[in-house]
């Protein structure tokens, strides 16, 4: 079965050698030859502006023979130097005309017999090898996922802006080819910041642009081993959903260590069951942890309450190690220093051997059987007292003896 003609004509123009384009009255390319593919690579793609592929000095003199095209019937030639794909920029003839319908351009390039013969011989091997490093650069800025690959010349132009993650920063692919870094963030730096970014050194830093966190790596190019920086090669990775799990794990973290303080406070409740006379019951497994935030509130509670006694129930603590049952004596001893007993009820008989195994001078503690025993020592005691200070006090209209 034959092809139709215009099956062949589309064949043709995709396999011929010459740079033919056919563009929009805007100056977008809409279709490229097989050779201005070749010679221009990813910036043939359909849709990208011919200015965006011309050097920044050009722009203008671009400009004013399209303009004279698109007003003309005529064909127009113009010199214009084109970014290729390797990121050079070539000095190319561009000889175009206005369509039949006079939607579109229909244009041919090729390179100026001037520049052509003072351009050095390029070894066949050395520009496959050219052209496979642009190959394996396009595919990993289009495969992996979320990243962004520019590079800028020694003027800070760039010349290279591809990947994955310029379209979820809302911009297309070459977007920022052939504007300057400076014009496009010269809110968040400077110049001076500019410059030392070719110094020779790998950087790494992060930042903010396009509503996106950036984690990004700036690479120092040169044309040789041992030449000066002339460009700089920037990766960027899009870290937002990883900050957004972080910050999100961060919240979790808090949640759970107030969680635990109510449940630690819960467990440990200082209860003031009498004018003058704390409760502290404890429950569960007690550790250093515990036992130092005890003593801290404990003390605190008994100076704020003007406490006579404090009372540590353990009664429900089957188990202590030996560190724990050093603070609790500490704890005791920093009761007494505040002017208070401390009284120690329900003593089980594994916590009694571990403090008797400390060898530690248990003489001065105070201990009861259980909590009422503690209850009805601390009352009788401050009863006592009170009475003592009631004898002790001179009767109604009778004056103390000299």
């Amino acid at each position: 079965m034959e092809s139709s003609p215009g099956a062949l004509l589309g064949e043709l123009f995709a396999r011929s050698p010459d740079l033919l384009f056919i563009a929009s009255a805007d100056g977008a390319l809409l279709h490229g030859s097989g050779g201005l593919r070749e010679a221009l690579g990813p910036g043939a793609d359909s849709g990208t502006p011919l200015a965006d592929l011309a050097h920044p000095d050009d722009r203008a003199a671009l400009s004013a023979a399209w303009s004279a095209l698109l007003g003309s019937d005529e064909p127009v030639s113009f010199s214009v130097r084109l970014r290729d794909g390797g990121g050079s920029y070539r000095r190319l003839t561009c000889s175009a005309r206005r369509s039949s319908d006079r939607s579109a351009v229909l244009g041919s390039l090729r390179a100026e017999p001037a520049a052509a013969a003072v351009e050095p011989a390029v070894d066949q091997e050395e520009l496959k090898t050219l052209r496979l490093k642009a190959r394996i650069l396009d595919g990993i800025a289009e495969h992996v996922d979320p990243m962004t690959v520019w590079a800028l010349d020694r003027d800070g132009i760039y010349v290279y802006h591809q990947g994955k993650a310029v379209a979820k920063a809302g911009l297309k692919p070459g977007q920022h080819v052939g504007h300057s870094l400076l014009d496009l963030y010269g809110a968040s730096m400077d110049a001076a910041e500019l410059r030392k970014w070719y110094d020779g050194q790998v950087r790494r830093g992060r930042g903010e642009a396009h509503g996106a966190d950036w984690d990004s790596w700036l690479i120092p190019l040169r044309s040789e081993p041992g030449d000066r920086v002339d460009g700089v090669l920037g990766v960027s990775l899009d870290v937002s959903e990883s900050r957004l799990v972080e910050k999100e794990l961060r919240v979790q973290l808090d949640q759970i260590a107030a969680q635990q303080k109510v449940i630690r406070d819960l467990s440990t409740p200082i209860i003031e069951v009498w004018e003058g006379v704390l409760t502290l019951p404890m429950v569960g497994t007690v550790d250093s942890v515990r036992t130092a935030e005890v003593m801290d509130s404990l003390l605190q509670q008994i100076v704020e309450k003007r406490a006579s006694f404090a009372i540590l129930d353990l009664t429900g603590v089957e188990v202590v190690d030996t560190k724990v049952a050093s603070h609790l004596i500490e704890l005791i001893t920093a009761i007494r220093l505040l002017g208070a007993d401390g009284i120690v009820a329900g003593i089980k008989p594994t916590v009694a051997q571990t403090m008797v195994a400390l060898g530690l001078d248990l003489s001065q503690l105070n201990t009861q059987r259980n909590l009422r025993a503690a209850l009805n020592y601390a009352i009788r005691t401050m009863m006592r007292a009170k009475d003592s200070s009631l004898a002790a006090s001179p009767a109604p209209g009778k004056k103390p003896a000299p």
